[in-house]
């Protein structure tokens, strides 16, 4: 394990009393921050009317990091294509590609990042079918390979004309997509983040499955968890603890920004939602770095991966910073190369 890549998801999370406007530039200043402690990827998402994520637009966030950092990969964790022209969003990444070529990642989802009313509204034509969501990936590969598409096969090409294609990953936590990732010959993510059953099934079918394409010849693939790292255990409890409040809250639909330790140490939970919080703890991993190594490591053998995504959501910035930090030494991460 000493050869582990390790990435990043972020979520931009606005603080109770925070501002979007904070979560973005702290978004921001993370990726300049993993970047110089050698993380591979840095993702980021796509949700919508919620307070508490400030990642409405990804591929707009990704163009101004792109121009914050210089070497590590920059991508959507993900774009939520059912919300978006297939065209569009060929477009949008070819662009970004065009500048900032060999460092874009399209990491692309089924789900609609938001509630049912919601993605209606960002695309009207949006039938939930699994059928479509097929025809899309179809259309998209064709349009970033300038290949021929559409009822009538009429030839439309993506502008701009970009030399190169950003990396494709599709995302899941459930379901048909890791055998849509071998099909078309993508790389594969699975969001242990969202759902901790069935993802190590998901990725063998993958790899079982897996057809190569023009730009990926072998399986890639990662898993996505949050982590909390913390110097202490009595701090990854307290980070742990925010996080319980904060599942818990979005279970409920409540839609306020993180709140602080000091807000949530005294509460007490119904029956209810204590079984809700020791499911949802299946989903993340924290600890000091002497407890989280060894389950990270475990992690990564059960689902057959050398590449983990870390989502780290903390009130305070600079637990966020620290949890990466002492990631980044746990696996001795080394800066990337020039």
């Amino acid at each position: 394990m000493s050869s582990m890549k390790l990435s990043v998801l972020d979520q931009s999370p606005v603080r109770k009393g925070g501002t979007a406007q904070q979560a973005l530039k702290e978004t921001t200043d993370l990726a300049k921050f993993t970047e110089k402690l050698g993380f591979t990827r840095f993702w980021v998402s796509e949700h919508h009317n919620t307070a508490s994520l400030a990642g409405s637009s990804p591929e707009v966030l990704i163009a101004h990091l792109a121009n914050q950092t210089t070497r590590i990969k920059l991508g959507s964790g993900g774009v939520m294509l059912p919300n978006h022209s297939a065209l569009k969003v060929a477009e949008n990444f070819r662009l970004l590609e065009t500048l900032f070529p060999g460092r874009i990642d399209l990491g692309m989802g089924r789900a609609p990042g938001t509630d049912r009313y919601t993605a209606s509204l960002l695309n009207p034509s949006n039938t939930f079918n699994e059928d479509d969501f097929t025809q899309q990936l179809v259309d998209l590969t064709h349009f970033l390979n300038d290949g021929i598409t559409g009822p009538n096969q009429t030839k439309i090409k993506a502008s701009p004309l970009a030399q190169t294609v950003p990396e494709l990953w599709l995302l899941s936590s459930s379901g048909q997509s890791g055998v849509f990732a071998a099909h078309f010959g993508m790389g594969f993510s699975f969001a242990h983040f969202i759902n901790p059953n069935s993802g190590a099934k998901l990725m063998k079918l993958y790899k079982e499955h897996f057809q190569p394409s023009e730009h990926l010849k072998a399986p890639k693939a990662n898993v996505a968890i949050f982590i909390m790292v913390a110097d202490t255990e009595e701090k990854a409890q307290q980070l742990q603890a925010v996080m319980d409040v904060q599942m818990l809250k979005i279970e409920k639909g409540v839609r306020e920004g993180i709140l602080p330790y000091e807000e949530i140490k005294d509460r007490e939970f119904t029956e209810e939602e204590q079984e809700r919080i020791d499911y949802n703890r299946k989903r993340m991993i924290s600890g000091t770095p002497a407890k989280v190594k060894p389950r990270l490591e475990k992690l990564a053998q059960d689902y057959g991966v050398d590449e983990i995504v870390a989502v780290t959501i903390t009130h305070d910035f600079a637990d966020r910073l620290r949890s990466y930090e002492l990631l980044a030494e746990m696996f001795e991460l080394q800066p990337l190369a020039v």
